[in-house]
């Protein structure tokens, strides 16, 4: 009779665990209702720096990033009225900037305005290493791109929200150029969300038979490395066209 009990309250245990789990901090939706919305660009809102969001750029300097295999920052990059931008010449994706810090289990935050057929996007789980020219060369992407002016006939997979080459977004809550789109990203584990204006655009879980199957079959095959690491830095991409980016912030999970 005690021992049932013990396994009953064992097991009991367990389900509490797993709800807390699923329905606790990592929620899309709970971390998603952090984020102030009245923040003024390139600060936080009390409620964030208590949830324990933290700034990645303050409008002001480029202090904890850098370009790609690089020591300092690109020339392609300036920041400009308050945002991270790039130039339209002399860039490209060998000066995409990244993270000074790697990070695992985290929310990013981030507002990014396009001009028109402009493309972009962040990247994250990168490794840096000498070996790789780009950093999608390894990190998975989260794809930014004004998407209803591109010139050519664009796959699902590019377009704006989507997992660059592997997953389509399941809807398309993109604002047009000239406004503020926000995307959160959010890795938890082998589990990767997307939203794109407070909107699940993607979801997914890496090393799934799924995954390896869309990996090995598609643009990544060429790529033996791609989504290698669980850790990495996060990338902001030069695509040779200009973008704005403000507002970066990161909760760790």
């Amino acid at each position: 009779m005690e021992k049932s009990r013990f396994l009953f309250f064992a097991m009991l245990a367990a389900v509490l665990m797993l709800s807390f789990t699923l329905t606790g901090d990592k929620d899309a939706k709970t971390i998603l209702s952090e984020l102030d919305k009245k923040a003024a660009p390139n600060s936080l809102g009390k409620s964030e720096a208590k949830a324990g969001w933290q700034l990645l750029f303050d409008g002001k300097s480029m202090t904890g990033w850098h370009g790609y295999n690089m020591k300092g920052i690109p020339e392609s990059w300036k920041i400009e009225d308050g945002a991270l931008t790039m130039t339209t010449e002399g860039g490209g994706e060998s000066q995409d900037i990244i993270t000074d810090k790697r990070y695992r289990n985290f929310a990013f935050s981030v507002e990014f305005k396009l001009t028109k057929g402009a493309n972009s996007g962040i990247i994250f789980q990168v490794a840096e290493d000498s070996k790789y020219k780009y950093p999608y060369e390894t990190g998975p992407e989260f794809q930014v791109i004004d998407h209803e002016n591109w010139p050519d006939k664009l796959e699902d997979w590019q377009i704006c929200g989507a997992n660059y080459a592997m997953y389509p977004p399941k809807a398309k809550p993109y604002k047009p150029v000239g406004e503020w789109n926000h995307a959160l990203l959010i890795v938890d584990g082998n589990k990767v969300t997307h939203l794109l204006n407070g909107v699940v655009t993607v979801e997914y879980e890496k090393y799934t038979d799924e995954w390896k199957k869309l990996r090995d079959s598609g643009k990544w095959s060429a790529f033996p490395d791609y989504g290698k690491y669980d850790e990495g830095h996060i990338s902001l991409q030069n695509h040779g066209t200009k973008v704005w980016y403000r507002s970066v912030k990161i909760k760790q999970l």
